[in-house]
């Protein structure tokens, strides 16, 4: 069986959704667990009455990482597919994914092709590039292009993507969950590179096919988002990179990223924007890189 992991943010007609296209599709065993992260109305309890039999977990919001943790210790199945709540389905997927995992051992986790619901024509994850070293970027494959034959092929990827990824438990159990240190962003690479050095592979599975309503949670062009992805990239450098690596990286993001891409913000008067920016950045170089424990 299939655990099929949400976190719930004030977005209830998008995760009602979600459940229905579930509901409508899918064949293969599975349960749906909803997490709602703390939303301002009680959201959780109206799922809960709605939908009898997908388990609820209501608190305080612990950010994308934090809430999905919550759901493990309800988290009956063999597998586990961490699925945004922005997502729908319009052919069963689950199935196609297990079998990707069932193929090789040596596979530790798997994203479907994720394309866009207002465009369902168009591409926004074909697998992941790695990423670079210290300016810490990477391509999205067939990125905003046209479904084609060249983007339906499997194999392996160097990051799962965060709107929809599958792991064994073994390998959640071997591995640990993901770290809740950066709240927003950088999550499932920071997951990806964990499970990557521990030795298994990572791929992406095209004959599985998710539609996103991108931006739902933190939408584009708030000073939230840019805060948390500022601070999540430097947090990643100092997290996963070592050396005169992590040096270089982090000098990259303080004092080149950050400044030039404040700056444009206050060229075009989204002050909020730039301020944001160097708040993030300041606090990722500065806060502890390792939980505390509970």
């Amino acid at each position: 069986m299939i655990s099929v992991i949400t976190v719930n943010y004030n977005g209830l007609t998008d995760t009602c959704e979600m459940i229905e296209s579930f509901r409508r599709y899918e064949t293969y065993p599975y349960e749906i667990i909803v997490v709602d992260n703390g939303s301002r109305s009680p959201e959780g309890e109206i799922i809960r009455n709605r939908y009898p039999d997908v388990k609820v977990v209501t608190g305080s919001n612990r950010g994308f990482a934090g809430g999905n943790n919550a759901a493990l210790p309800l988290a009956a199945g063999d597998y586990l597919f961490f699925l945004n709540n922005d997502t729908l389905l319009r052919a069963p997927i689950l199935e196609a994914m297990v079998q990707r995992l069932q193929s090789d051992r040596q596979i530790g986790g798997v994203s479907p092709m994720i394309k866009y619901h207002a465009h369902p024509d168009t591409i926004q994850y074909a697998g992941f590039t790695p990423l670079t070293h210290i300016t810490l970027r990477c391509d999205s494959i067939g990125y905003l292009q046209q479904d084609a034959p060249c983007y339906r092929q499997p194999g392996p990827t160097a990051s799962l993507h965060g709107a929809a990824m599958m792991v064994p438990r073994q390998v959640l159990q071997q591995v640990g969950p993901m770290t809740e240190i950066y709240f927003l962003f950088y999550e499932e690479h920071d997951w990806s590179e964990q499970i990557r050095r521990a030795g298994y592979q990572l791929w992406y599975e095209p004959s599985a096919v998710v539609y996103h309503k991108e931006g739902m949670s933190a939408p584009l062009g708030t000073p939230m988002r840019e805060f948390y992805l500022s601070r999540a990239r430097i947090l990643f450098a100092r997290r996963n990179r070592s050396g005169l690596t992590r040096l270089l990286s982090c000098l990259y993001t303080a004092c080149l990223a950050c400044p030039k891409k404040s700056l444009m913000y206050a060229l075009h008067r989204h002050f909020a924007l730039a301020w944001a920016v160097w708040r993030g950045t300041y606090r990722g170089a500065f806060m502890p890189i390792t939980e505390k424990r509970k």
